[in-house]
C-alpha cells in the first residue's frame, strides 16, 4: 500500500480536478461549456462543450476509482492538449492561433505562455505518469512501458 500511495494521491487529485471541470460545463455552460468553447471559435459549441464535459467526468471518476485510468489518462491527454493548443498557443504565438483568439494580456511570448499555462503542463506530466503506471488496457497485452 504504501508503494502505491503517490500514484494513488496524483489520480486522485487529477480525477478531482476533470471531475469538476466537466462538471462545471453542465452546471454553468455560458462561462465553462458552449458560451466559452463558442467564445474559443470551436465547432458546434453545443454539441462539443457536453462531449469534453462528459469525458472529463467519465475520465475523472476513472482516475478516482482507478478503473481503466491508463485509457482514461490518455483520452484525458487529448482533452488537456487541444486546451493548451485552443487557449495558450495564441499566447505563445503572440496572435490568434487559426480561429483561437489571443487573450488580453500585458506580455507574450515564452514566458506568458509558460506562466499561464502552468496547470495544463502539470496536468500533462501527470496524466503521462498515470499512462506509463497504468497502461492502455484496450487489448490483452500489457504496453512495453509496463515493464512485461
Amino acid at each position: 500500500m504504501r508503494r502505491e500511495l503517490p500514484m494513488i494521491l496524483i489520480r486522485g487529485i487529477v480525477g478531482l480536478m476533470f471531475l469538476l471541470e466537466g462538471f462545471l460545463k453542465f452546471a454553468i455552460p455560458s462561462e465553462f461549456g458552449a458560451g466559452r468553447f463558442a467564445e474559443l471559435g470551436l465547432p458546434s459549441p453545443d454539441l462539443l462543450a457536453p462531449f469534453v464535459g462528459g469525458i472529463e467526468m467519465l475520465g475523472g471518476a476513472a482516475m478516482l476509482f482507478n478503473l481503466f485510468a491508463g485509457d482514461a489518462a490518455l483520452a484525458l491527454l487529448l482533452v488537456i492538449l487541444t486546451a493548451l493548443a485552443t487557449t495558450k498557443m495564441p499566447i505563445l504565438l503572440g496572435h490568434r492561433f487559426g480561429p483561437f483568439p489571443l487573450p488580453p494580456l500585458a506580455h507574450y511570448g515564452w514566458l506568458s505562455f509558460l506562466h499561464e499555462s502552468r496547470a495544463e503542463i502539470c496536468v500533462t506530466f501527470v496524466l503521462i505518469a498515470v499512462l506509463i503506471d497504468s497502461g492502455v488496457r484496450m487489448g490483452r497485452r500489457r504496453q512495453w512501458y509496463q515493464g512485461e
